[in-house]
């Protein structure tokens, strides 16, 4: 079931920190808010037209990782209002993030766009699928043009997003941005 972000984030710990610092009743409301994982035309935006994003994994020791993804603008695709994926090009042949998610199906994704001071955070289920297992999602994902090697698809299930407070994001700005000022 698809839940409220607050679900996962605010564990016990969590609640006993908002407490010593504060702000609990304020988020204890945003626990009744309602459920957080449907896409609307804001975040389908949003993530269409990122070329970047972090994702988390934690191994089966229990460690968590971050890797950056990369690619041009619009390679992560929105595939219905709770379904976003992208073909996975090939790196370095460590596979951390990969055998984390065949570990754990459990991710999170860090979505930014410096220049306007914006984040999206999102909670999902992952599969990962060999890219020529599905020919049809393969053809919809691919990135006209990048010559990059294909070696799979990673498949993200929504379960809750939740956009982030601008403070304290610094403007940052690509080479691409920066001609069009």
């Amino acid at each position: 079931m698809n839940q409220n972000f607050t679900q996962f984030a605010f564990t016990d710990s969590v609640k006993k920190a908002q407490e010593h610092y504060g702000t609990r009743d304020s988020y204890a409301r945003m626990e009744t808010s309602g459920d957080r994982f449907s896409l609307t035309y804001n975040e389908i935006a949003f993530i269409e037209s990122r070329d970047s994003f972090y994702m988390g994994t934690v191994g089966e020791n229990g460690w968590p990782y971050v890797q950056f993804r990369g690619g041009p603008k619009g390679f992560l695709k929105v595939i219905d209002e709770s379904t976003i994926a992208y073909v996975d090009f090939r790196g370095n042949g460590q596979y951390i993030s990969t055998g984390n998610i065949n570990g754990s199906s459990k991710t999170s994704l860090f979505l930014m766009d410096y220049p306007t001071k914006k984040r999206l955070k999102i909670w999902a289920e992952t599969t990962i699928t060999p890219a020529n297992d599905n020919e049809q999602l393969l053809k919809q994902l691919q990135v006209h043009g990048y010559k990059a090697r294909i070696e799979r698809i990673v498949i993200f299930k929504i379960q809750a997003y939740d956009w982030n407070c601008p403070q304290h994001i610094t403007p940052r700005y690509t080479a691409e941005e920066m001609q069009g000022m």
